[in-house]
């Protein structure tokens, strides 16, 4: 796996399926003395508990893991299937959570036949959803923003289109980068983005090389879309009702946040984004509905929760010398009105290119 730009080499990666456990969610009882780098072990939860409705994400999320067992595909370039352009719009395409894995994202783009083997786009009238978190926990999330940056263009001059949605870490990363080690009021103590940003994967190299453009570009990015029936979003939750009741009012209303650039405002809008499981269990069929009701669409595609969490694979104690969980595609769910797409690709799971609607 090529390095990202400022990588030394990668750790030895000894982690087996029961070191990926997903830490409680505590409020915070005071001042926010401690920023953990990227690469910090989090030390093992021996009572879970449910997290609070108010769930403040200053404790690092999810876990970061220093795969140096990368997968590298071998793509055929006789073998990959092209998407072949109509007369109507082109296939339709998804990507989940890719977290600064350029070389997987890569090779996922070129085993289904929409970037060549040069890196360019081929994929003719094709349509290519991103539903966030390109930056953070991976090596090289600079590196997957200008590849989407340049998807786009290269794209929409073939008929096509690339387009990209907010998620949590773009939000996070942004107010890193503007709001550095201000306070802002968590809920649960006190906080700053930086702090939060580092615990939660935040890499060193991805903020020496991060740009105005690149900024502006994540500042512009709509959270909620509908195509083709599909419902977009990044978070699996239904804090996208707070910010409208049309998918043009939530989207206005997260670019004026953002616009207005109040740190609080800002930290609101990221504490919300990174909720999760709305839709798994009891009521969670009703929740997706409460969206596709209120937004539109049939079904509802996320990212943000990988699907191994989704499953209660993550932390098991069977199967100790395994290395990893297994992901095979996107995961359907709450009787059948959502599908995940985080395959887990900061904990050696698989980063999930799909084409839509699923065969079923």
């Amino acid at each position: 796996m090529t390095q990202g730009a400022g990588q030394g080499p990668e750790a030895e990666r000894t982690a087996t399926l029961r070191d990926f456990r997903v830490p409680a969610y505590v409020h915070e009882t005071g001042p926010y003395v401690h920023s953990a780098g990227p690469g910090e072990a989090v030390s093992p939860v021996e009572e879970p508990v449910d997290h609070p409705d108010g769930y403040t994400p200053t404790q690092r999320d999810l876990p970061v893991v220093n795969r140096g067992d990368t997968l590298q595909a071998t793509v055929d370039p006789a073998s990959a299937t092209t998407p072949q352009s109509n007369a109507g719009p082109g296939p339709l395409y998804v990507v989940g959570d890719v977290h600064g894995y350029l070389d997987e994202l890569v090779a996922a783009l070129q085993e289904k036949g929409l970037i060549d083997t040069a890196g360019d786009w081929c994929a003719g009238a094709t349509r290519l959803w991103f539903l966030g978190d390109f930056t953070d926990r991976g090596p090289d999330g600079i590196g997957v923003i200008d590849l989407v940056m340049r998807l786009s263009a290269e794209a929409a001059a073939a008929g096509g289109y690339c387009k990209a949605l907010m998620g949590n870490h773009e939000l996070l990363l942004l107010g890193a980068k503007r709001f550095g080690d201000t306070p802002v009021n968590s809920g649960a103590g006190t906080a700053t983005f930086q702090a939060a940003w580092l615990l939660n994967g935040g890499q060193k190299t991805d903020m020496d090389r991060l740009q105005d453009h690149h900024l502006q570009w994540m500042a512009r990015l709509d959270a909620v879309e509908e195509v083709d029936g599909h419902l977009l979003v990044h978070s699996d939750t239904t804090a996208y009702l707070d910010y409208g009741d049309s998918i043009e009012a939530v989207n206005d209303t997260v670019h004026e946040a953002l616009t207005r650039n109040d740190a609080d405002e800002v930290w609101d809008l990221f504490r919300k984004f990174t909720k999760r499981f709305s839709f798994r269990d009891e009521g969670g069929a009703d929740a997706v509905r409460s969206l596709l009701d209120t937004y539109g669409g049939t079904r509802i595609v996320h990212g943000h929760s990988p699907i191994p969490y989704l499953l209660g694979e993550v932390g098991s104690e069977d199967d100790e010398d395994d290395d990893g969980p297994h992901v095979a595609g996107p995961h359907v769910y709450a009787d059948g009105l959502a599908i995940a797409m985080d395959g887990g690709v900061t904990m050696a799971g698989k980063l999930l290119v799909q084409q839509l609607p699923l065969d079923m």
